[in-house]
């Protein structure tokens, strides 16, 4: 026997595991993060070290703040790759505009996947919120639908800003040198490809 077998319910949380990958026409982990972004109906927080986001996503992302939802977004400060680095940049600056909150994590690399949606639901794996992600790699998220471990997790994501990050600001954004937006606009060109 590999584990032993036991009739005790370990717990009451209600969680799905989703896979997807470049072997099935469906992109199941991004469906499911379309399907949370459009039902969001007070918050969204995301923490992703690519935020690279293909089209429906990113206009869901701005649909959400339309519709009143308070859209988070936490990407790293310290780049691992600088296309991707700044192709994330380009993309949360971009979404400031719309209403979009934007952070960046001071601490070292942040490499969490995590989201929260209304304290509601949240999901965790291996998918970054990023087209590559989606498409190209196999891929696998725990979505959980269990308010006390979502709120748990919201907890997490906002005492991490209180201590480990800087809001990107409008302003911020709209002051980059020259050379920044030249980085981040190649970046984005080549984003797909990243």
């Amino acid at each position: 026997k590999y584990f032993d077998v036991t009739e005790e319910k370990l717990g009451s949380s209600e969680v799905q595991i989703v896979s997807s990958g470049p072997d099935s026409k469906l992109q199941n982990v991004r469906n499911n993060y379309l399907n949370l972004i459009h039902k969001a109906e007070k918050s969204i927080y995301i923490q992703t070290p690519y935020f690279v986001p293909d089209e429906a996503v990113y206009h869901a992302l701005i649909m959400a703040v339309y519709s009143g939802v308070e859209v988070n977004i936490m990407i790293p400060c310290k780049p691992d790759h600088p296309f991707v680095y700044w192709a994330n940049h380009s993309y949360l600056g971009d979404l400031l505009a719309a209403g979009v909150r934007g952070y960046t994590y001071n601490d070292g690399f942040i490499h969490s996947k995590a989201s929260v949606f209304d304290g509601k639901a949240a999901t965790v794996g291996t998918a970054n919120l990023d087209i590559r992600s989606f498409k190209l790699n196999f891929e696998t998220n725990a979505f959980v639908y269990d308010q006390e471990i979502c709120e748990k997790m919201r907890a997490d994501f906002l005492a991490e800003l209180e201590t480990n990050c800087t809001e990107l600001t409008q302003e911020m954004y709209a002051n980059r040198s020259v050379r920044v937006r030249i980085k981040e606009g190649v970046s984005r060109l080549m984003s797909p490809l990243l």
